[in-house]
């Protein structure tokens, strides 16, 4: 019996019992007995970690037992580590498709029911849904929840900012164009970014996309919709655009050989206008250089017009064969409803918390950067401009298309059109398998 089936047993079990005893179900929980937690994290990100933390000093019956490792090879292990007798009960997920298809992600839809989930914002919750056979996303049952939902934007430094006259954020992407000019005449590094290990230059790509383009063909093409490309008008004048930024010299010569660490340590150093990042940065800076760094929303291409960028979940899953997938999907809840875990998620993550609109938003201090990001993403939502981020269309992409493709593009071996037209042959290759 697959572990969904069995868990729908259980509840149809529950149920019957409490109906016959003429009590209310209680939605799962942990229980009193000891239970360790399975995890599996994404290294160089705290958040899981603390609220882990917070989650034990509540609830000290549960521990956890937490592995990390890099983004990208969670990418590529995710199927052996789901496969494995001893499933996580915890585990960030990259991507969902092939996982859902070959069954190793169990279903939360009891869960859905028994948490009240359906409290929560459908918005939330449609890049976690997937079809019966693993495509496409969006819609069907729900496999993942979100720790908290993050945005992407760019970060500047306020000092470098000001010593170039900007007094507020660009309006336009002409007015980033201009201030990027401006810092390369004036010798300060225009944008810090990583492009070793997975493409860091994704990041400006995909806001350039949201610039040029409305987001929805690019959600169908991350969701596997029959027929959707990313080689699109639109996207190619947004890949044209990051070549020529490529070509004026706006990202460090050596961006190949800078990892995600090594960025965010010459950004916060002082090296770099701007840094395209996620608002999951914010409380980092804000702890670590208070004071010293702002964050915007992408502008569009011309000022006043919708505003669009990657929004997303920081997602994660329970193994179809979980140990303790009741406990696992009772901390999900409570990430998203405790108070103490949404202010752990709005200081530490710098992202909306998610969860019931009913719940107050934890304060913030003011002018802080996560202030400023919370915002954006406030100002995302009223646009509904919201992406998926173009790494999660399938469990390969970044590694076999998007990461190769741009890291020959900023070492002047891809053309735009070439690496548009890379990246969709990889992915319809990866579709067919």
């Amino acid at each position: 019996m697959r572990a969904h089936s069995r868990h729908a047993f259980r509840i149809a079990l529950a149920l019957s019992a409490a109906a016959t005893a003429g009590t209310a179900l209680a939605a799962p929980s942990c229980g009193t007995d000891p239970v360790v937690l399975n995890s599996y994290f994404e290294t160089g990100f705290p958040l899981p970690t603390k609220l882990a933390e917070e989650f034990t000093r509540q609830f000290p019956n549960v521990t956890f037992d937490i592995k990390e490792d890099q983004f990208a090879n969670m990418m590529e292990n995710s199927p052996r580590i789901l496969s494995e007798g001893n499933g996580p009960d915890l585990i960030r997920l990259p991507s969902l498709t092939d996982l859902v298809a070959n069954d190793l992600l169990l279903n939360l839809d009891n869960y859905f029911t028994e948490f009240g989930w359906d409290k929560f914002p459908a918005g939330q919750l449609v890049q976690l849904r997937v079809e019966p056979g693993g495509r496409p996303r969006g819609t069907g049952s729900l496999y993942a929840l979100g720790l908290n939902y993050s945005m992407t934007g760019v970060f500047y430094n306020k000092a470098l900012g000001e010593q170039l006259g900007m007094t507020e954020p660009p309006q336009s992407l002409a007015e980033l164009d201009a201030l990027l000019a401006k810092a390369k005449e004036a010798g300060i590094q225009p944008i810090m970014q990583w492009n070793k290990g997975t493409a860091g230059l994704a990041f400006p790509l995909q806001n350039l996309m949201g610039a040029y383009g409305p987001p929805e063909p690019i959600n169908d093409w991350i969701f596997q919709k029959d027929g959707a490309t990313i080689n699109t008008p639109e996207n190619l004048e947004a890949a044209e655009h990051l070549d020529g930024w490529i070509k004026a010299g706006y990202f460090p010569s050596d961006a190949n050989a800078i990892d995600y660490a090594q960025m965010m340590s010459r950004f916060i150093g002082g090296e770099g206008l701007f840094m395209f990042n996620g608002d999951w940065e914010s409380g980092n800076l804000d702890t670590n250089a208070a004071g010293k760094f702002g964050f915007f929303i992408m502008p569009s291409e011309e000022a006043g017009g919708r505003h669009a960028t990657m929004s997303a979940p920081l997602t994660f899953g329970i193994a179809a064969n979980a140990a303790h997938a009741d406990c696992a999907a009772f901390f999900l809840d409570w990430v998203a409803t405790n108070e103490e875990a949404r202010k752990i998620n709005v200081a530490v993550g710098g992202s909306n918390p998610g969860g019931p609109t009913d719940l107050p938003m934890p304060a913030v201090t003011p002018g802080s950067v996560t202030e400023a990001s919370l915002a954006a993403g406030a100002t995302l939502a009223q646009d509904n401009g919201a992406m998926d981020f173009i790494a999660n269309a399938t469990g390969a992409i970044f590694a076999a298309g998007w990461t190769p493709e741009l890291q020959k593009m900023i070492g002047g071996q891809q053309t735009a059109a070439g690496l548009l037209e890379a990246v969709q042959k990889e992915y319809e290759t990866q579709l067919a398998r």
